[in-house]
């Protein structure tokens, strides 16, 4: 666990330019921001850099997809000064994408998206547990058929791409199939699949890309599903049956989310964090400038691959975001040569 006035001690070597570290936010939530927080070893060269989480004793585990022909782990797993611990997952390279932590029976465990088409629960240090493709049934109790032609795909031959992964009360979890046919798929604690809603469209309760997903039970709520329906800018809600109970429009292009107390956060691949309080009212947007955002979203999103460019303090595409237990920030960003960021809570 960080402390919470400790920033990773390779931080000094965050900010290239030699200017000091920003401070973000607003009274309550302000943060100071530290670029390039991981000292990211020799074998592992990630790129897009997708997912982060931390486990119960602050090791940060951050999944990114690389486009080398050198196969290299796709897990790698940091300590709370941004050392390297371990890594693994030399399975998914390639694939990248989504990651949470959740603790079974006493026991932390990893569950995974992978855009190559499969789901993965892994113990700490890699080990398996399961690991699916498409779901090999033909029909979801409840719904109208939902057909697979094979393992791997859905339907009209729609590729199986899961992005996030949500954790339901009852031990089971919900899958986004965001890049692939646009359907959450509900599965027991037993990883059967157990029912499915959405599907393409704009509609209520249809999606596209349904990208990140969390059960979202802050105090003083009714429960629910929150997920980012990306490209319709939308958060939408449900219930724990896949009835659609209501949206949240204030977001650009939504990645992820998390909670801590009464605060839900959504990173933002448009260049900014959002926090919000119980009631869904914006706290305050960190980095969020729109003369910044013009920068970043021109020329077909070309600055993701230009650090030249990337100004202290300020966000190219968050892709994912994770509170730690003292309530500083991890970000990842899609960004060509990958970039994890620490934002410290300073008050």
């Amino acid at each position: 666990m960080l402390a919470s006035g400790v920033a990773p001690a390779i931080l000094g070597a965050a900010d290239k330019a030699g200017n000091k570290p920003q401070v973000i936010g607003v009274e309550g939530h302000r943060y100071e921001v530290h670029h390039d927080c991981m000292k990211v070893p020799d074998h592992i060269r990630w790129q897009d850099t997708h997912g982060v989480a931390v486990d119960e004793e602050g090791l940060v585990y951050v999944k990114h997809r690389t486009k080398t022909a050198e196969v290299m782990d796709s897990i790698a797993v940091f300590d709370q000064k941004g050392r390297f611990v371990r890594s693994f997952g030399k399975e998914y390279h390639g694939g990248g994408h989504g990651i949470d932590i959740r603790k079974d029976d006493g026991e932390q465990f990893l569950y995974l998206c992978d855009n190559k088409g499969y789901i993965a629960k892994k113990t700490l240090t890699g080990e398996t547990v399961w690991q699916q493709t498409a779901p090999k049934v033909d029909v979801y109790e409840g719904a109208r058929p939902f057909v697979v032609k094979q393992a791997g795909q859905y339907g009209k031959g729609v590729k199986f791409s899961p992005t996030n992964i949500a954790f339901a009360p009852d031990g089971g979890f919900w899958v986004g199939d965001g890049y692939g046919s646009n359907y959450i798929i509900r599965y027991d604690k037993n990883a059967k699949v157990t029912g499915y809603f959405g599907g393409s469209g704009d509609k209520k309760g249809q999606f596209q890309t349904p990208h990140g997903l969390w059960w979202d039970e802050r105090p003083g709520r009714t429960p629910g599903l929150v997920i980012c329906d990306r490209a319709n800018a939308r958060l939408q809600y449900f219930d724990e049956n896949g009835k659609y109970t209501g949206a949240l429009d204030d977001v650009l292009f939504p990645a992820d989310i998390d909670t801590q107390g009464e605060v839900m956060m959504v990173p933002d691949l448009h260049a900014r964090i959002t926090l919000y309080d119980k009631d869904n009212k914006v706290i305050t947007q960190l980095g969020d400038d729109p003369a910044w955002r013009e920068q970043v979203l021109a020329n077909n999103l070309a600055m993701r691959t230009q650090p030249e460019r990337w100004e202290n303090g300020r966000f190219i595409h968050p892709h994912d975001a994770c509170f730690d237990h003292d309530g500083n920030i991890y970000v990842a960003e899609w960004v060509a040569i990958g970039r994890i960021n620490f934002l410290r809570h300073v008050g």
